[in-house]
Parts: C-alpha cells; structure tokens; sequence
C-alpha cells in the first residue's frame, strides 16, 4: 500500500508545534503535472556540482543543486509556476527556491537543519517533490532522539516550520535500491543579502 492511499489527499501533521510544525500533504501537484515538471527541471534549470568541506576534508555535494530568487532571476519552467502552486498552497509569499537534484539512490543529503541566520525568523520552508519517491528521515535533536521516516512521493508538498529547525534534523539518506531522479524545490524566505 502507497503512503498516500493511507494518508489520502489531507494534510498530516508529522511534528506539532506553536508554528505549525512538519506536515506533509500528498497530490498537491497532480500526477501528469508532476512528471511533465520533472522533465522540464532537468532540461531547463542550470545545475551544479559543489564541493565543500566536511570532516576537515574537502568532498562532493552527492547531488545537483540550483537556486533562484523570485523576482530577480529569470525563472525557468517550471519554476514560476511552482512558486505560484506553492505559495498559493501555503499561504506565504517565498523570496527563493533551492533545488536539489538527486540522481539516483547514492545521491543523498545528510542530517541537517536549515541555516536559520539565513532564514527570516518565523517563516516555513516548503519543500515540492517531483520524480522518483524518496525517503526523508527526521529525527528529534532532543531527548529519545525519535526518528519518522516520511516517503516524499512526487507531487507532495512538505511545509516545515522556522521553529522546527530548532528541534529537528531531516536528510535524505542513500538508497541501495536502483532508482529513476528526484528533484525538490525547497522554498524559503531568506534574508536580503547586506548592501555596502
């Protein structure tokens, strides 16, 4: 049985707090939509491969990644209307999109929490799966530690908020299984950069 025929078409609250916590809500974004954008991000957007340091040594980002600021960058398709969907969803008007493009099982993204200097205080982050159904772990960073494993389906939307990046860590941790691509796009609010 598919997460979304238990969940059905209503949002699910995974992590509760006084903003809203972790939710996640399948077929926001309708099958056929869902792998028409699929082709269009990875034709379209400009990806790239990063390296940075960890463990004191410097080593590949395992997947691609792109940005765009809404309303100053030229938006690909299907970028504008992802913005549009999403922030229509939520309720919030985003300043930028992250996308992380995961090409297979071995790509993946560690345990983390979003950067909340960059973040306006109290917004959400958004994040639209299209693509390849992947696992997202989130762990409390707290007491027992509880782990929830959420399968991200493509067309699902999962709305986390500014407060949870507090509390709770989530990556997306390397498959074994042979696997087609995922992309999310990560919506934010993120503080205008300083001008001198």
């Amino acid at each position: 049985m598919q997460q979304s025929e238990l969940f059905g078409a209503v949002a699910v609250a995974i992590i509760d707090d006084a903003e809203g916590g972790i939710r996640y809500e399948p077929g926001v974004l309708d099958a056929l939509t869902a792998e028409r954008w699929l082709e269009q991000t990875l034709g379209n957007v400009a990806w790239s491969s990063q390296r940075r340091m960890m463990y004191e040594r410097e080593v590949s980002v395992p997947r691609l990644l792109a940005g765009y600021r809404y309303g100053s960058d030229a938006l690909p398709e299907p970028i504008g209307a992802a913005f549009d969907l999403v922030q229509a969803h939520v309720g919030v008007q985003f300043n930028s999109v992250g996308l992380n493009l995961y090409r297979n099982g071995t790509d993946s993204v560690a345990l983390h929490n979003d950067k909340t200097e960059r973040l306006v205080a109290g917004a959400p982050i958004a994040i639209l799966s299209l693509g390849q159904t992947r696992r997202m772990l989130i762990r409390s960073k707290t007491g027992e530690r509880r782990s929830v494993h959420l399968e991200l389906e493509a067309g699902s939307l999962l709305v986390m908020s500014y407060a949870c990046q507090f509390t709770h860590e989530h990556g997306i941790p390397k498959d074994q299984d042979d696997m087609g691509p995922r992309v999310s796009l990560a919506f934010r609010n993120v503080v205008a950069p300083q001008s001198d």
